[in-house]
């Protein structure tokens, strides 16, 4: 295990936030104690283990791998997620991003494989060597985590634990879990439920479940501001928002959800009734991209504070967030529809197009754009063919998109469309993806606030001034954003000649 510990670059890093007991760092990798035969979260208050029996991982699979079993005093998986996976968009990552929304379980990991555009093989080694473990797993492991989070939060059956969460048995289930946790899932309930407060909630009926889930955020945490823009947004017959709650209806795999999410402390209560409960891990994914819950805060004030201009913004509104989406293609049209009007005429344009064409409380999809949007879209010719043409090529499978994509791969498949341009693709990146690291320099709101700051205001100049704040010029571009002037009051009219 000592020269496994010396061939990790960061080992020593890594060390000494375990010895320090940094909580900064739970979900970004996991320890691995050889001698206990135990992974645990680098703030796990046990005894700090020697150096030469501690390995470090990327992944809870990983630690499988090697024979490891999570922590039952610190409960590891019990943690955000990794902000690894929307920082870098290499393979491992977009793997990640679709294994965690469950198209393993879904499709299988050909299905997988075919999404990213990879043979099996090529996947299941490159995986292997990024982050200890193939495919299957990671998905065994996500699987776990999720019948965790499962057990402590609901009063699910076990049976419903076990198929919700994906797996194909309950003898599958019961294996896993015995082997992951060292427990039955029943002594892992009453595990994972200790020390918490609140009341755990689900009830099941034969056409519909209601759960509530508490999914933890990477301390700071600026609900209020992510909860003010959503309820800012929000489309009349789609969504209901304020700053402490937002709600709507969600697209997931097996059905429609009904989802109410709250502030709750440095969290979100999401409260869902599922159509299917199958459709668990597929909520809690994209509610968690939706907040951005797994971004690393600390990493990213510490990075922008540092800037002269960017500084005191960054001290008045701590874990600033990206907000994100629910579901691509929406994502995609609520842009080109909001671009070059205001807000508040978007979300009339939006409402009227969701009570035309859509159905069960939910935005059109884009085959009922594509068939019925030409007789209710209005504005100018240009912007509603260029929605059209991009619903039809939705519609038609001919352009595809995902978070298994990169930001270059969304980039150009979108600007190839006409009419939509290079600003328009980074938005939707952003969104869609989380990228966190696009500047979108052209824009008006960015170039006013930075010229009130004294940055440079020119969006050539702008961008290469921003270099300085990669990876994370999504968030600085927010900062610009809340920092917009106010607006010049308007003159009053002259008095006419007498």
């Amino acid at each position: 295990m000592a020269a496994e510990a010396r061939a990790d670059p960061r080992f020593e890093e890594r060390y000494r936030a375990l010895s320090s007991r940094d909580s900064r760092f739970d979900g970004q990798f996991i320890a691995g104690v050889h001698s206990t035969g135990i992974y645990c979260r680098p703030s796990c208050a046990a005894m700090t283990p020697h150096a030469r029996n501690v390995s470090f991982y990327r992944t809870a699979a990983a630690a499988h791998e090697a024979g490891l079993r999570a922590c039952k005093r610190c409960q590891p998986d019990a943690v955000p997620g990794s902000p690894e996976w929307n920082l870098s968009d290499d393979l491992a990552s977009r793997a990640m991003r679709l294994i965690t929304d469950g198209v393993i379980e879904r499709d299988g990991v050909s299905g997988l494989a075919n999404q990213l555009g990879y043979t099996t093989r090529h996947l299941s080694r490159v995986l292997q060597a990024e982050l200890g473990a193939g495919p299957l797993s990671l998905a065994r492991a996500h699987r776990a985590q999720s019948a965790r989070h499962l057990l402590a939060s609901t009063e699910l059956s076990v049976a419903d634990v076990a198929f919700a969460a994906g797996f194909s048995s309950i003898r599958q289930f019961n294996d896993t879990i015995q082997a992951v946790y060292g427990l039955t899932p029943t002594a892992l309930r009453t595990l994972a439920r200790r020390g918490r407060s609140g009341r755990p909630s689900a009830k099941s009926r034969p056409d519909a479940t209601d759960i509530t889930l508490r999914l933890p955020a990477r301390a700071p945490f600026d609900g209020v501001g992510l909860m003010t823009f959503f309820a800012d947004h929000a489309v009349t017959g789609l969504e209901v928002g304020d700053t402490t709650a937002f709600e709507r209806k969600l697209r997931l795999p097996a059905g429609v959800a009904d989802v109410h999410m709250s502030l709750d402390g440095d969290g979100i209560l999401c409260v869902a009734r599922l159509h299917d409960v199958s459709d668990v891990s597929a909520l809690v994914s994209r509610v968690r991209r939706l907040f951005d819950l797994d971004a690393d805060s600390v990493a990213i004030d510490e990075a922008l504070g540092a800037d002269e201009q960017l500084g005191p913004l960054v001290s008045a509104l701590p874990g600033l967030r990206l907000p994100g989406a629910v579901d691509a293609d929406e994502a995609l049209f609520r842009t080109l529809v909001g671009q070059q009007i205001s807000v508040a005429a978007a979300r009339t344009v939006l409402g009227t197009i969701t009570r035309e064409l859509g159905t069960e409380g939910l935005f059109p999809t884009a085959v009922q754009l594509a068939e019925g949007g030409r007789g209710v879209l209005r504005g100018p010719a240009t912007r509603v063919s260029t929605i059209l043409g991009a619903a039809e090529a939705l519609a038609s499978g001919e352009l595809v998109l995902d978070v298994g994509l990169t930001a270059e791969e969304l980039n150009a498949r979108l600007v190839a469309l006409p009419g939509i341009g290079p600003w328009t693709a980074g938005y939707v990146a952003m969104r869609v993806l989380g990228n966190p690291d696009i500047l979108l320099s052209t824009d008006l709101v960015m170039q006013q606030s930075a010229a009130h700051l004294g940055l440079p205001a020119t969006a050539a100049s702008l961008a290469r001034h921003g270099t300085a704040w990669a990876p994370w010029r999504s968030y600085a571009g927010l900062h610009l954003w809340r920092a917009r002037p106010p607006l010049a009051p308007k003159r009053p009219p002259l008095a006419p000649k007498r």
